[in-house]
């Protein structure tokens, strides 16, 4: 089993990149393509960031990685308590699709959400310095999942900068 779950994690980092495909966005610059609230885009060449970790969401029934553009890639190497403004992760989700003859073992299939995080603390004073985005198909949801966001960065990670992942070594 542990050789499985060695073998899901490469295949959930290898996939990230060309599974990511499906989120890509041709006009960023396209103030249609903002989320609600922040003003956050998806950020243009975010599939050549390195990867920071990949997860999983049981209750979605999805896998997940979380990338990080070169300030966030510092924060963390550093073990810096506070992430500098200029941050940006990158979370990519999709459905989990079972490997046929390998129990408990899981790729990636249909993308479902962009997630995005953008530090600046003066713009997002209110928010712990973060800006948030959340995307299906390369647009931004409604208000209300936005509104979402801070309160359960804030009730979860409030030690780690309002961050929930940790890098994978």
């Amino acid at each position: 089993m542990r050789q499985v779950l060695k073998w899901a994690a490469a295949a959930i980092a290898a996939a990230c990149i060309s599974a990511a495909l499906p989120f890509a966005v041709g006009h960023a610059d396209d103030a249609a393509l903002a989320s609600p609230i922040f003003g956050v885009k998806i950020p243009d060449g975010y599939r050549d960031w390195k990867l920071i970790a990949v997860g999983e969401e049981t209750g979605l029934d999805e896998l997940r990685s979380v990338l990080g553009n070169a300030t966030a890639v510092k924060a963390y190497q550093d073990g810096a308590a506070r992430f500098p403004d200029g941050t940006v992760l990158v979370k990519l989700a999709w459905k989990r699709k079972p490997v046929a003859g390998l129990d408990g073992a899981f790729i990636t299939g249909p993308a479902t959400t962009v997630q995005v995080m953008v530090k600046d603390a003066a713009k997002y004073a209110a928010t712990g310095g973060w800006g948030f985005g959340r995307f299906i198909a390369g647009k931004p949801v409604d208000t209300a999942q936005h509104e979402t966001c801070f309160a359960c960065h804030e009730a979860h990670a409030s030690d780690h900068d309002f961050v929930f992942t940790h890098y994978a070594h």
